[in-house]
C-alpha cells in the first residue's frame, strides 16, 4: 500500500491546524447577511461551488473550517497577517480539496519554511471540520 502523502527526502510536517464549526453558526450568519458574509469569507470559486449544492451550509462550514485550520498552521489565525480571501479551497485533479494561497499567503508560508499544505475536509448536517498539514 502506498501512503497518501509522500514527503520528499528530508521533508517534514512543520505544523498541524484543525477546526470544527457548527453548521448552525454558519447558517445564522448567512441568513442575516448572505452577500456580505459570502463575499468577505469565500472566493468567487468557493461561492460558486457551495451555492450549487442542495444544502450549501455544510460545504460553506467545511471551507470556513479549512481556512481557520490553515491559519492555525501559520500560528497567526485569521487577521492582519492573513485574511479569509488569502486562502482558497479548490478542487484538485481527482476532485480532492487543495489549498490555493494568494501572494500574501504564499509569502507567509515561505517565511515559516513551508512549501505545501495538505487539507482534509469533512462535514455533516451539524458540523464542518478540517485538518491542515503544513509541509516542508
Amino acid at each position: 500500500m502506498v501512503p497518501a502523502i509522500q514527503l520528499p527526502p528530508g521533508g517534514s510536517v512543520l505544523s498541524v491546524g484543525t477546526d470544527l464549526i457548527e453548521c448552525e453558526r454558519v447558517k445564522q450568519v448567512y441568513d442575516r447577511h448572505p452577500e456580505r458574509f459570502l463575499e468577505r469569507v469565500y472566493t468567487e470559486c468557493e461561492r460558486a461551488y457551495c451555492l450549487q449544492m442542495k444544502n450549501p451550509i455544510p460545504h460553506l462550514a467545511a471551507r470556513f473550517a479549512a481556512k481557520e485550520a490553515v491559519a492555525k498552521c501559520f500560528t497567526t489565525g485569521i487577521g492582519a497577517e492573513i485574511g479569509w480571501q488569502s486562502i482558497e479551497v479548490a478542487k484538485g485533479e481527482r476532485g480532492e480539496p487543495v489549498i490555493v494561497l494568494d501572494a500574501q499567503g504564499q509569502r507567509l508560508m515561505e517565511e515559516i519554511g513551508g512549501n505545501h499544505i495538505v487539507i482534509s475536509l469533512a462535514h455533516t448536517r451539524i458540523y464542518g471540520h478540517a485538518v491542515a498539514l503544513l509541509l516542508q
